[in-house]
């Protein structure tokens, strides 16, 4: 793995052994800053300057073509006290050289610098990535990452490493039951181990690149096995020693702002203590990180928690997935993705492959919010939500809200059940076939018992397959009640 350190650049020339002039601070190779609405980047650079006081500070900005229009060796700063300081507005796009020079003194700066779109990662494990490291998402030249270990480098797979983040709260306790962040030969013999980890933060950051060409850095953040009380708001003072106060050191390192936050959790909350108040935790988490960014309407998306092959906690695992469900109607510049419906590499984790679609998923919400301009993105919706469910002599017509074209599956439509006013599953569907753009048919052969509901999803192992034509998939959902 290639460290660089994020604090300190020091690339310098001389003149005659006594003038030289060097960056010490604000930007490095292959960092990403985030644009503001203008779609410019405020970059303040520092140095020091020995011999040269009073001189002037030029810089010069160049991409593939040379020189940017009004960025050629423009002054920017002087030198005071054999240190400087310059600032300079540099547009979306890149990867840009920038240089540095005072009079005849020139220090060739950093390579690879973006300007673009933050995005932080966040949640549990399949966030983090537990994928099998085999066809991964290849890495695109404008998608950077700023690694756990705090230093900005390429995107590749897998994008989480634990084991040697900047932060205490991730790493692993050792033999005395101590926490120890792996460095030298131990590091190199644990990556190489490595047979897991793709996520979907690349391929979701390749696809919006595709669609909007605005380059990409990725905030990986996310930590396996975690709940939302360990990601809690009211552990920010704990800094690098809790997962909420690390994220938001990560992020003021890189200036403070993003352009969204991707979220992946709730499989720890699956349980009949933590569930019921499991969204209201997370509609303060959304709350916080905009309160504690200073970004009110900070996009937050997220994925509705899929499959788990057990058979424990069934019923907390679908509360979880219905208060996600909610909580999506109650957040403002938020959206949800199902991930009920894609296949595992192991008891609980998506797939490689699936991450690809579910990357696709995520890209579709941001993408229809953020870019409305965007001819590909202009005409995204959130994909299918039930809307209501109401019994006609011996149909129960389920309509939905949202959906992107006409709804679709593969095979027979599966993944609907009736249950009785105490929750039991009453097996009364004998076919299901679609009704339009927006409605399922659902054929009962019995009278519904008293209090009957529609699920979708039920269990935690379900074999759901609804999905629109832009491969939205219909989220888990239920108890709905199904009108008389």
């Amino acid at each position: 793995m290639l460290i660089r350190s994020m604090l300190l650049l020091s690339i310098s020339v001389s003149n005659a052994g006594a003038q030289k002039l060097a960056i010490t601070e604000g930007v490095v190779d292959d960092q990403v800053f985030q644009r503001d609405e203008t779609g410019l980047a405020a970059i303040v650079l520092a140095g020091s300057a020995a011999n040269l006081n009073s001189k002037a500070i030029e810089i010069r900005v160049s991409g593939k073509h040379g020189a940017l229009p009004g960025l050629d060796w423009t002054a920017s700063g002087k030198v005071v006290m054999n240190k400087w300081t310059a600032k300079v507005d540099v547009p979306t796009g890149g990867p840009y050289q920038i240089e540095v020079r005072s009079g005849a003194v020139a220090a060739a700066s950093v390579h690879n610098v973006l300007v673009g779109d933050l995005w932080v990662l966040a949640g549990q494990s399949n966030m983090e990535g537990v994928g099998n490291l085999t066809n991964v998402q290849p890495p695109n030249g404008l998608v950077h990452s700023f690694n756990q270990a705090d230093n900005w480098v390429l995107a590749e797979e897998p994008l989480h490493s634990l084991a040697d983040a900047a932060d205490r709260v991730h790493w692993r306790k050792n033999s005395a039951g101590q926490l120890e962040r792996y460095e030298g030969q131990r590091l190199m013999e644990w990556v190489a181990a490595r047979k897991k980890g793709a996520g979907l933060g690349l391929p979701f950051a390749n696809e919006m690149v595709r669609r909007t060409q605005v380059p990409i850095g990725l905030v990986p953040c996310a930590h396996g096995g975690t709940s939302m009380d360990q990601w809690s708001p009211l552990l920010l003072g704990q800094a690098g020693d809790s997962l909420y106060g690390a994220t938001i050191r990560r992020i003021r390192l890189l200036g403070g702002k993003v352009r969204g936050v991707l979220w992946y959790q709730g499989e720890s909350d699956a349980s009949p203590k933590a569930a019921p108040a499991f969204q209201k935790k997370f509609q303060d988490l959304v709350a916080a990180f905009r309160k504690d960014l200073e970004q009110p309407d900070l996009p937050f998306y997220y994925v509705q928690i899929g499959r788990h092959i057990s058979s424990s906690n069934q019923e907390s695992w679908n509360e979880v997935q219905d208060a996600q469900r909610r909580a999506e109607t109650q957040l403002a510049r938020s959206g949800m993705a199902p991930a009920v419906d894609l296949a595992l590499d192991d008891g609980i984790h998506v797939g490689t492959q699936e991450l690809k679609r579910l990357a696709r998923r995520m890209s579709n919400l941001a993408c229809k919010d953020l870019f409305p301009k965007v001819e590909e993105c202009a005409t995204v919706k959130q994909g299918p939500r039930p809307v209501n469910a109401k019994l006609g002599g011996s149909t129960i017509r389920v309509t939905f809200a949202t959906v992107n074209g006409r709804m679709r599956s593969p095979g027979r439509i599966s993944g609907f059940s009736i249950h009785d006013a105490g929750g039991t599953a009453v097996p009364l569907i004998y076919r299901a076939e679609f009704d339009g753009s927006s409605s399922v048919v659902l054929y009962v052969g019995n009278k519904l018992p008293e209090g009957a509901t529609l699920r979708y999803g039920a269990g935690k192992d379900p074999y759901c397959n609804i999905v629109d034509q832009r491969d939205m998939a219909l989220p888990v959902f239920g108890p709905l009640p199904i009108e008389q």
